[in-house]
């Protein structure tokens, strides 16, 4: 099959066209064909080797961390899916490689592409999808009525997250560029916040819970904006030994995580609100009851452009710009 992958970390590499074995599958998992994947910051942080300690990877490395396509074959115990099944699904992070024409994932980490999109929209969903879903749901336990903050509302995960903060019945501010306001007021933004030209902190306050996509002074000044009992997630900021804990990962990453957040924890200490950090999981079940969202007409995804698998090296730097609004996609042929 062809992939596009490179030869070891660093921020100087470039995606290669290569090709390599088609995968080989276990009892519980699902070989599929790939008609699209999704371009997310996580590829080139992977690529850096940011995540070098935590998972698994082998070189030559394919990239890529969401894809949508169609059941090649299945495993000896797969009961979900059937062969010539549409399906989407954001992989283990040790099994990452959607940048290629085949990958094998386990069974409980797909869904059902929603009937209302194309294989192209399906690829833009699983990855800022759940990362939404799991921050705003599992994390924050964002209620209707509640206010929430969330940064970088014209990016991937932020134009997902608006959408499902409103559906949730919550008032919604956000932060993006001027590029970027007709973009998320149309996702439903009652609030927008040009972080150019205005400090949000000093445009709202008394808010129930921020989701953090940004990082930095952003994620430090954002505590600034909670009520004494707000809520806050990061999934830019620095992570956090119970977020190793959550992944399973051995004493040195648990060691190093808890270094690397020390400075966040004490400020989220100073405020009185816990610091969360999502590293966010597969989940096919939560992904279905996303497809329901969007098979409901109540979310949709944005996309951004689209660029062919041999031109990924090009989709992966226009997203390390930052200038993307919506989703990059990478468009693949199997012949």
């Amino acid at each position: 099959m062809k992939a596009m992958t490179v030869e070891k970390y660093g921020a100087d590499q470039q995606l290669q066209l290569t090709e390599l074995p088609t995968p080989s599958i276990g009892d519980d998992d699902v070989l599929v064909r790939i008609s699209a994947a999704s371009v997310n910051p996580i590829d080139y942080l992977v690529r850096n080797g940011n995540f070098r300690l935590a998972f698994k990877n082998t070189f030559p490395l394919i990239l890529g961390n969401d894809m949508a396509g169609i059941v090649e074959k299945i495993g000896p115990n797969v009961s979900k899916f059937k062969v010539g099944d549409k399906v989407y699904g954001r992989p283990n992070p040790n099994r990452i490689g959607t940048f290629a024409q085949y990958i094998a994932i386990h069974q409980h980490d797909l869904a059902l592409t929603p009937q209302n999109l194309t294989m192209e929209e399906a690829a833009a969903i699983p990855l800022v999808g759940l990362t939404a879903w799991q921050a705003l749901n599992d994390i924050l336990q964002l209620k209707k009525g509640q206010k929430i903050l969330i940064h970088a509302g014209a990016g991937g995960v932020g134009t997902f997250a608006i959408q499902l903060a409103k559906h949730i019945g919550a008032f919604v501010a956000t932060t993006a560029s001027e590029n970027g306001e007709a973009l998320v007021k149309e996702m439903g933004a009652d609030l927008f916040i040009n972080y150019k030209t205005e400090s949000f902190e000093d445009v709202i306050d008394h808010y129930d819970a921020v989701f953090d996509t940004v990082g930095g002074d952003t994620l430090e000044r954002s505590f600034r904006v909670l009520k004494p009992d707000g809520k806050l997630v990061s999934v830019s900021g620095p992570p956090t030994k119970e977020g190793a804990i959550a992944y399973g990962l051995g004493f040195l990453p648990k060691m190093l995580f808890s270094l690397a957040s020390k400075k966040i924890r004490k400020t989220a200490k100073q405020y009185g609100i816990p610091y969360h950090w999502l590293g966010m999981k597969p989940n096919g079940e939560q992904l279905s009851q996303i497809t329901a969202l969007i098979e409901g007409g109540i979310i949709r995804p944005v996309i951004d452009r689209t660029y062919p698998l041999s031109q990924a090296q090009a989709a992966i730097e226009h997203v390390e710009s930052k200038r993307a609004k919506g989703k990059v996609i990478i468009t693949v042929e199997t012949s």
